[in-house]
């Protein structure tokens, strides 16, 4: 569940840039894409600070598609991890919420 001061706006974030579905919408929003449900609920301004990460098949095609879109949204653009990972983040409008998006670059020890 990710708390939203505007629901509607970080629904149209997650529909709109990543081609989730709407399966609820109101106060409370369920989207769905390719077997995930995200929930996303109102929540005042004194919300706390979540992070969640999405693993992907190709980090850098689907950063070439949403870039552009991006404008005026904090993110950080992909970049290699130590820990085996090549990702890239994004602050959830309307949320305290940083989305991790990355690729498996190397296993390693995991």
């Amino acid at each position: 569940m990710i708390p939203s001061c505007n629901v509607q706006g970080t629904r149209s974030f997650f529909v709109d840039l990543f081609g989730f579905n709407l399966v609820m919408d109101g106060d409370y929003v369920i989207i769905k894409k390719d077997g995930l449900f995200l929930h996303i609920l109102r929540a005042g301004q004194d919300i706390g600070e979540m992070e969640f990460y999405f693993e992907v098949d190709d980090v850098d095609t689907l950063w070439n598609s949403i870039q552009e879109k991006l404008k005026g949204i904090q993110v950080k653009p992909p970049f290699d991890r130590e820990y085996g990972m090549r990702e890239f983040h994004i602050v959830v409008p309307h949320t305290k919420t940083l989305m991790f998006v990355g690729q498996v670059i190397r296993r390693g020890d995991i």
